[in-house]
Formats: C-alpha cells, structure tokens, sequence
C-alpha cells in the first residue's frame, strides 16, 4: 500500500487516490501527476518506487497539506475571532459566516431544532 504525507492512499487512479490527503482535490491529484511524469490511471499499488518518490517530492515541495494546513485554517478562525470582526464573531457563535439566512436552514450550523415553549 501506497504512503505519502502520513496517509494510505487506496488502490484506486493515484489522481482520485492523492485526493484522499487532506489538502488536495482532483485538479491538484491531476497537476502532480502531470509534474511527476505519471500516467493519472495508474493503479496506486502499482507505481515504482521512483514515482512515488517523485510525487512526495512535488507535494513536499508546492502544496501545503494534513497537519500545516489545519493548523493554518485554525489560525487564521482564530484570528478573526480574536480581532472581533463580523466574521469573527459568526465563527465564535457558531453561525453561517457567508451571508446565508439563520431564519429556516443552517441546520449543520446551528444543530437541532429545539422547541421553544408557548411559540405560537
């Protein structure tokens, strides 16, 4: 089995495998691939060596992925809500923060909805 970035990738295409690290998408599995010099259909189980080791390379060196980019995703939360900015203070209220309405919906926001007594 296939190792990169600390995650088993599946045997599947490496280009829908590499999607399975945190950090890259489908355009980003095909844009390494064309780097590396791999064939995209390639089965994960069966890439050499070599190329496993040129597409490590090319992840270690252009893309931000797993842990770091956790980390900065967190930081940068953090830091508005620290400033008090109105997405800031969405974040820490756990509300939509993209301009969706609150009145119906934004359900995975907010949970469950719970009763309020003598609503009518």
């Amino acid at each position: 089995m296939a190792r990169i970035a600390g995650v088993n990738l599946p045997n599947k295409p490496i280009e829908i495998a590499l999607t399975y690290i945190y950090g890259i998408g489908r355009t980003g599995g095909r844009q390494i691939c064309a780097k590396a010099n791999v064939q995209g259909t390639m089965r994960a189980n069966d890439l050499a060596d070599d190329e496993l080791g040129r597409i490590r390379e090319i992840i270690d060196r252009e893309y931000k992925i797993e842990g770091d980019l956790r980390r900065d995703t967190a930081m940068n939360i953090k830091r508005l809500m620290d400033l008090g900015c109105y997405r800031g203070l969405r974040h820490r209220r756990n509300l939509p923060v993209r301009g969706q309405r609150t009145h119906t919906n934004a359900r995975t926001r907010t949970g469950r909805a719970r009763p309020i007594a003598g609503k009518k």
